[in-house]
């Protein structure tokens, strides 16, 4: 069973959802990150989503785009993503690790290499941004190969066969994007069908469902779990507390810690 199976096996228990933080590794620098990555799970972290500093990424709006750039200006490569990787696993040996990241980090390392290196690490689960369902084979094959859990990103306009396409191939959870656009804490605008989109995703036995894009406060996060989500994930919101507070650590870990509690409280079903 693998850590993310066994972390929602565990929430469905206690009946709460899942918290799930993003930032990007070595933001605004290798030792600050491990700092603010521990301090995400030790308030509350239900799992972890990850990215590798990226010149180029897709997905990303400026805040987070800010975050690439501080880790690559501090000179981190891939390589120091998965140092970084190996020291939260040595920390915290059960909490889920799913990473989010363009496709171009994975070709530089050869597709192959790169799954091993996510294996050797402990990485659970990948979810390629820029890879669409019917280029999947290839990193399918080499994730599977190496126990690592493929994810896939179900789109707020997603046809009938995408919505099947992505229950069928993810596993661990399923990404569902709550709008269309790049990510950002400011535009909290949410698709209007979410809920159809969940209800068809469960006809198709998606694995549990993570709701981002604009998820910044707990209000919103009780949202996606009435909405049927396994729980949300929150990228730009906690990425902003690191820009808010690059000249004083201990004031970005309070306000990270709080932040987290906060969110984690929301996924308490009462």
């Amino acid at each position: 069973m693998s850590r993310f199976n066994r972390q929602f096996a565990t929430l469905n228990a206690k009946n709460e959802g899942a918290f799930v933080p993003f930032v990007t590794l070595c933001d605004p620098t290798f030792d600050r990150s491990f700092e603010i990555i521990c301090t995400l799970v030790d308030n509350g972290a239900d799992a972890l989503e990850l990215g590798f500093p990226f010149s180029d990424p897709l997905l990303d709006g400026p805040v987070i785009q800010a975050a690439n750039n501080r880790a690559l200006e501090a000179g981190h490569s891939t390589e120091d993503s998965f140092k970084l990787l190996e020291k939260v696993r040595s920390k915290y040996p059960e909490i889920p690790i799913s990473l989010l990241l363009c496709v171009n980090l994975i070709f530089a390392k050869g597709l192959d290499a790169f799954y091993q290196r996510c294996a050797e690490v402990g990485v659970d689960a990948v979810l390629v941004a820029d890879i669409p369902l019917l280029a999947k084979e290839d990193y399918i094959n080499a994730a599977k190969k190496h126990g690592i859990q493929p994810v896939f990103i179900c789109p707020p306009n997603a046809d009938a066969k995408t919505i099947q396409g992505v229950a069928e191939n993810s596993e661990g959870y399923t990404y569902l994007v709550s709008r269309a656009g790049v990510t950002s804490a400011e535009n909290q605008t949410h698709a209007k069908n979410l809920d159809t989109l969940i209800e068809q995703l469960k006809a198709h036995n998606a694995p549990p469902i993570l709701q981002g894009f604009g998820i910044a406060q707990p209000n919103q996060v009780k949202e996606a779990l009435q909405l049927g989500a396994a729980g949300a994930i929150s990228g730009s919101a906690t990425v902003n507390i690191i820009a808010s507070n690059l000249d004083n650590q201990a004031k970005c870990l309070a306000e990270l810690a709080e932040f987290v509690k906060a969110m984690k409280a929301a996924t308490k079903q009462h």
